[in-house]
């Protein structure tokens, strides 16, 4: 199944990023995974946050970024791609001058239902 570029419209997640679904099967009718570009401008942070049933893959695409998973800080160039289990705690900084660009696999899809926000002062 082909989808068209195009008409992926952008919109802010529960987490505060942006994306562009390239691929969700509530839209595109098939499959158990989702799709999505997200963008990160420069000096933003997602919110720390939690996935109880998804399992996630971020592949960095362009800029460059600080990743937060279970405790642990990382960098993250393009070309590196994170895996992020179920339940673990995350989010991503842009520590660059450009736009932070990065595909999210997530299986099973995206859902705001599925999304957890970390309470201030918990992590």
């Amino acid at each position: 199944m082909k989808t068209d570029r195009d008409s992926a419209r952008p919109y802010m997640t529960k987490d505060g990023s942006v994306i562009r679904e390239l691929f969700h099967p509530a839209r595109h009718g098939a499959g158990a995974m989702s799709l999505a570009e997200a963008t990160l401008p420069p000096g933003r942070e997602t919110i720390p946050h939690r996935h109880p049933l998804s399992e996630e893959l971020y592949h960095v695409l362009s800029g460059s970024g600080t990743m937060r998973l279970e405790g642990k800080a990382f960098a993250i160039l393009p070309g590196d791609t994170v895996r992020i289990a179920p339940g673990a705690l995350h989010s991503v900084a842009n520590a660059g001058e450009a736009d932070l660009v990065f595909l999210c696999l997530c299986h099973p899809p995206y859902s705001h239902h599925d999304t957890e926000l970390e309470e201030a002062g918990s992590d």
